[in-house]
């Protein structure tokens, strides 16, 4: 019994959730991150990650990882297509769009603020 006269319980932990997600993704990068994930062998998830580069510089980089990804990332799920934020990244990547460009010198993905 505590000072109230009220029997311990165990304390829940509360999951809170996001209204919103961290990143929003364009059509453009659904696709092609559902060509990246369509794989016939295990099931993998792609984590967004962040590295410095330069001068104060980031540069964000994807890497596959096994379900269910690092304890403190964040899933971002977006029209069946699921990817997970490192929680490094999640700071500096929180409000942004990620966008597939193809063109006939690069291709790649694009956050845009």
């Amino acid at each position: 019994m505590d000072s109230k006269g009220k029997g311990k319980e165990e304390t829940k932990r509360r999951d809170f959730k996001a209204k919103k997600n961290a990143i929003t993704m364009t059509p453009a990068a659904l696709t092609r991150l559902r060509n990246l994930l369509a794989s016939p062998s295990d099931p993998k998830l792609l984590r967004i990650g962040v590295k410095s580069r330069g001068c104060a510089g980031m540069a964000y980089h994807l890497e596959y990882v096994s379900p269910p990804g690092g304890r403190f990332d964040e899933v971002v799920e977006q029209d069946g297509v699921k990817v997970l934020i490192d929680s490094k990244a999640l700071f500096s990547i929180i409000g942004s769009r990620m966008d597939w460009r193809d063109n006939r010198l690069s291709a790649g993905f694009m956050f845009d603020k």
